[in-house]
């Protein structure tokens, strides 16, 4: 079988392109950052995973002008085209969800707890960075 592949026509390039680290990180790490934004976004809306309310500063849901939930919403929506950006567009989206991520670790070290979770999402933007070096305007 190995024989007819070999001597299939685009087998030898497709091989090497599937076999490169350095693709198959950028895959991993483009739908990590893809699906992961869309299915937090989507919870936004059914608090399965969590009440996401509870992220929000109190100085920032002092500023809105309508309900804390109603923002969470908002952000689900951000979330989930964001994440489809990443899909799409890897380079574009990952910069958009690294600078996202560094919003929200402003806003969990603003509640004065959360720490934890704010240098978790630092960290996710430091990957999201890595998607978005790695992608390069030749890779989309």
């Amino acid at each position: 079988m190995s024989t007819i592949a070999a001597n299939y026509p685009g087998h030898a390039e497709a091989s090497a392109t599937t076999t490169n680290p350095v693709t198959r990180v950028t895959t991993i790490l483009r739908l990590t950052f893809g699906l992961v934004p869309i299915i937090a976004g989507a919870d936004k809306f059914t608090d399965l995973l969590v009440n996401w309310d509870q992220y929000l500063s109190p100085a920032v849901a002092k500023m809105l002008p309508f309900a804390p939930h109603t923002f969470m919403m908002i952000v689900g929506v951000i979330e989930i085209v964001a994440g489809l950006i990443v899909l799409i567009r890897p380079r574009v989206g990952s910069l958009i969800v690294c600078l996202w991520l560094v919003g929200i670790a402003i806003d969990l070290i603003t509640t004065g707890q959360y720490f934890d979770v704010a240098v978790r999402d630092l960290v996710m933007s430091v990957g999201a960075f890595c998607l978005f070096t790695l992608s390069g305007k030749n890779r989309e």
